[in-house]
């Protein structure tokens, strides 16, 4: 099988549309075997063809056969500087579109931040994708930790769902011992609390490419996991609230099993970067509507990029407001602030 050739027209309405019904019958089937099913998980790439154009077809499909569970993503991001596929911006864009139509959260992940974390974090020279997918395994296992293991202030789907307030979330994982760190490379000696929480909250951590020190965050999730007390995680999380602004901070969850971990999950307003890295509109390809032929070769209509398109736009300029209106919120703290601290004094 070539998958759909790097085209997310041929994934979503040509050879996709075709295979689509025969992997719905599998889902169905699973379902049937749930008590009780809260939703769907689905890890998909958005550069190539098939998990972009096929993978955004069957979401939607879920969708409509299943409209009040919960859809989950995890989203591999495309990224200019790791790049093999000229048109990932067309399929990043295209796919974009339709999860923030169909899925309820997205965890956006991207290949740059993978890289850089194998070759500055784990110290290794050549990753392999087994690496890499490694990585986005410790991620996804934290982010379900809450769903599989025991803690006192368990979630499920839908209340993680309520923790973000627009739809596309950007995520990091931070552990003490890396999965794909070579043995020869872990340290003998395990991390703290306070070190956990202090490497949560580095932008060398983050799994996606955008430095959350250029925006705001709007929500702050953190899933502690292993030999560790919630007091000591309660201490450490109003240490990291106090130094930082955000428009909502979730209780933090503490599992209990394994050996000591921890995920970061935020929905910051610094995602735009990498959204804006995938706008066609920035690549001079889209304005000489190169490749384009590919695309309406299998069906699509030129105004289905325009649309999607400004979509990403809107996305954006949404996120934008938010950095400017906890900006401004932030400044009417820091005033309020000054002025009860002069009041006091005089």
């Amino acid at each position: 099988q070539t998958g759909a050739g790097n085209n997310w027209a041929k994934g979503h309405y040509t050879e996709g549309a075709e295979l689509v019904d025969s992997v719905l019958d599998v889902v169905r089937k699973e379902c049937e075997h749930c008590d009780c099913l809260q939703g769907f998980q689905l890890t998909h790439s958005l550069g190539g063809g098939t998990g972009s154009g096929m993978g955004t077809l069957l979401i939607s499909k879920i969708r409509e056969e299943y409209p009040d569970r919960i859809m989950n993503t995890f989203s591999v991001m495309p990224s200019p500087k790791v790049s093999d596929t000229v048109v990932e911006p067309y399929n990043a864009t295209l796919s974009v579109h339709q999860l923030v139509e169909n899925t309820d959260e997205t965890y956006c992940i991207d290949n740059e931040a993978l890289y850089d974390i194998c070759f500055r974090t784990l110290k290794l020279t050549t990753p392999t994708y087994g690496d890499l997918n490694h990585l986005v395994s410790a991620t996804m296992s934290g982010v379900t930790t809450s769903l599989r293991f025991p803690g006192q202030l368990n979630a499920d789907l839908r209340k993680l769902l309520s923790t973000w307030c627009p739809s596309l979330a950007c995520t990091s994982s931070c552990r003490d011992s890396p999965p794909s760190q070579p043995a020869a490379a872990s340290s003998t000696a395990a991390l703290t609390v306070p070190e956990l929480t202090q490497q949560m909250f580095y932008a060398k951590n983050m799994m996606a490419a955008c430095d959350p020190r250029h925006g705001r965050y709007l929500t702050v999730a953190t899933v502690f996991r292993g030999p560790m007390s919630m007091k000591e995680v309660d201490e450490q999380m109003l240490a990291i609230q106090n130094k930082n602004t955000a428009t909502s901070w979730r209780d933090p969850q503490q599992c209990e099993g394994g050996r000591m971990a921890s995920t970061f999950i935020g929905n910051s307003t610094a995602i735009q970067e990498l959204f804006q890295a995938n706008l066609p509109s920035s690549s001079p390809m889209f304005r000489r509507k190169a490749f384009l032929h590919w695309f309406t070769g299998e069906g699509m209509d030129e105004m289905e990029f325009t649309e999607a398109e400004s979509n990403m736009n809107d996305l954006v300029s949404e996120y934008q407001q938010y950095q400017e209106a906890t900006a401004n919120d932030g400044k009417r703290h820091l005033r309020m602030m000054r002025r009860k601290s002069m009041s006091e004094t005089n």
